[in-house]
């Protein structure tokens, strides 16, 4: 009698175990979880006519959006909310000629960039990462923190100080459009962070990057300039995103836009250690923001001028992905109903899991765990009541 009010007991406190949760609460409660955890996704718009004029005006209806050749659903433009803007500048010992002209044009990026919504902070790099100055809206403020940039050591640490302004970004309102102006050289020398990690960054906080190039200005300095390369892949190759056709528009676009898609894709695998020759230009590409360059203090203003004129005539298509279950890169592609126009966003966002997949495996896990136990416990109290087991 004893073993049979042991055996009792036992089986009490098995059940009442939580490593056997309830199958079906396990997958509502993980569908639940994933599906409140959906990011929206901004698409940075850019449309330019002919003339390479800005194209404004446009309404939501004008615009079509696909995600992996998929048509989604355009929820808002949000080109409209206050600006949050940090200016990342390198001050590493070898620009001691060019800080100079940055410094001039401190209360410049806080008026035509930021605008008179809009706040600026303001970071330095070498090495190090330094906040030279707080989010602020006072131009003097933004001018006196550019004035107390001085050279420092011989590393730039670009991945860092964009990891660092993308953590001051994301945690400004969700109300506010987050924007990172990066004024460094192509390379970065000397960073902790990964490309990937500051990729991934990037997205997850919806920030558009911008970078001035001052690797021109160093090559003019010492007299050996470098010119463009030619297109690595021959344009009659070169990537299409799904839908789309070659034309002569598609062909000289792709000239500056090139095959970008397999390189993302390796950086996010990380399959290899990839070399990256233009770190500004994966951060301006991947995010929807451009890179320029300048020379003189003058195409410097212009350069600027430039960032302002692209932000205020940009689109924000925001949307929520009809197709999130789907792992990899997601390449987004924006058409406009009307001809003869040229559209340039981000080329797509990474999905790093499928997390419906994800909850359906645990859920079919606990399903066949409950399968496995349930006839044996089930056989264990039949010998029971049938006496097997007594003394």
């Amino acid at each position: 009698m004893r073993n049979i009010l042991m055996f009792a007991v036992c089986a009490a406190c098995f059940a009442q175990q939580p490593g056997t949760p309830d199958p079906a609460k396990i997958e509502k409660e993980q569908t639940a979880k994933f599906t409140s955890e959906v990011n929206v996704v901004i698409a940075p718009t850019t449309v330019l006519d002919k003339h390479r004029d800005y194209v404004n005006g446009l309404q939501l209806q004008d615009f079509q959006l696909y995600d992996n050749g998929k048509l989604q659903k355009i929820t808002e433009d949000v080109h409209d909310q206050p600006l949050s803007l940090v200016i990342a500048v390198q001050k590493s010992a070898n620009l001691n000629e060019i800080l100079p002209k940055i410094q001039r044009i401190g209360s410049m990026l806080n008026d035509l960039v930021a605008g008179q919504d809009g706040e600026t902070a303001v970071l330095a790099f070498d090495h190090r990462i330094q906040l030279m100055q707080d989010f602020t809206n006072e131009n003097q403020k933004i001018s006196e923190a550019m004035k107390k940039l001085t050279p420092g050591s011989s590393n730039h640490a670009v991945n860092d100080a964009v990891m660092e302004a993308i953590r001051l970004l994301k945690n400004r309102g969700k109300d506010r459009r987050r924007v990172l102006l990066l004024i460094a050289e192509k390379r970065d020398k000397g960073s902790e962070n990964k490309l990937r990690e500051v990729l991934t960054a990037a997205e997850f906080a919806n920030v558009a990057i911008y970078s001035l190039d001052i690797s021109s200005v160093v090559a003019a300095i010492t007299g050996t300039p470098i010119p463009p390369p030619p297109p690595s892949i021959p344009t009659a190759a070169q990537h299409i995103p799904a839908g789309g056709a070659q034309t002569p528009t598609t062909i000289e676009q792709n000239y500056y836009n090139g095959n970008w898609i397999p390189v993302f894709v390796d950086i996010f695998k990380a399959v290899k250690s990839i070399f990256v020759d233009d770190t500004l230009d994966v951060f301006t590409r991947f995010t929807g923001g451009k890179e320029y360059s300048f020379v003189s203090e003058r195409s410097l203003e212009r350069a600027v001028e430039g960032i302002s004129q692209e932000l205020r005539s940009q689109y924000l298509l925001s949307y929520v992905p009809n197709n999130q279950n789907e792992g990899g890169f997601h390449e987004i592609r924006v058409t406009v109903n009307r001809p003869n126009l040229e559209i340039r966003t981000r080329p797509g966002y990474w999905v790093a899991a499928r997390p419906e997949q994800t909850s359906s495996l645990v859920a079919r896990f606990w399903v066949s765990r409950s399968r496995t136990l349930t006839p044996r416990v089930a056989d264990e109290k039949r010998s029971t009541r049938n006496g097997f087991i007594e003394n």
